[in-house]
């Protein structure tokens, strides 16, 4: 990885609220947000990737507690153990929303997404879930597009999308040449596929072939 200090633009021998400032600083200027609509979201994500790698590396040799080491999220705290905190939070929160969707409670998996602030890209991901077992088809394929432009190197997210562009084609097909049972034939097919998607989130597996 590149010297993190030099990503942060910081001397060596900087002590933790140095580090902490000129992270947070350049967080906010380089958060993904501020380039919506902008050519130059993905290297915005990028760089803010490389923040991040850089200040928990840095956190860390610095013996840092778990409250003083956490990376910059969406909601661009400035108390770094606040940002902890909430990504705990979050994170359980989004493993009780895959639960729900793995039960076919789709009611409740959209009421907790719905009552979250942030729109992380597994927070998209997860709406656009919910979207497809409902058959919005179209708005669940904006939601998980989303998730892959937020976290390109997510291989669960770039899966389903490519999944879902693939059927949606073949939908598409369907629908100009092929209009009557193929189209419930082809509804029957995503809806397997989503619930197979979300069975392999908690390492099941509803169709070998998919």
């Amino acid at each position: 990885m590149t010297n993190p200090y030099e990503v942060l633009g910081i001397k060596e021998n900087s002590s933790k609220d140095e580090i902490k400032k000129a992270y947070r600083e350049l967080a906010k200027k380089y958060h993904p947000d501020q380039f919506e609509d902008n050519p130059l979201k993905d290297l915005a994500e990028v760089k803010m990737r490389e923040l991040n790698e850089a200040y928990d590396s840095l956190m860390k040799n610095h013996g840092s507690s778990n409250n003083n080491g956490s990376s910059y999220n969406n909601n661009s705290q400035s108390d770094s153990g606040s940002s902890s905190n909430n990504d705990y939070t979050n994170n359980n929160v989004y493993q009780s929303i895959r639960m729900d969707l793995n039960s076919g409670n789709v009611p409740s998996a959209e009421q907790k997404l719905t009552s979250m602030n942030t729109k992380t890209a597994e927070w998209n991901f997860l709406m656009g879930m919910v979207h497809l077992k409902k058959g919005w088809h179209d708005s669940a394929y904006n939601f998980i597009s989303t998730a892959c432009t937020q976290d390109p190197s997510n291989m669960e997210y770039r899966r389903s999308f490519n999944e879902l562009n693939n059927r949606n084609s073949n939908y598409r097909d369907n629908y100009n040449g092929r209009r009557g049972n193929n189209s419930d034939m082809g509804n029957m097919c995503l809806n397997l596929w989503c619930a197979d998607t979300i069975c392999e989130c908690f390492g099941g597996d509803m169709i070998s072939c998919c």
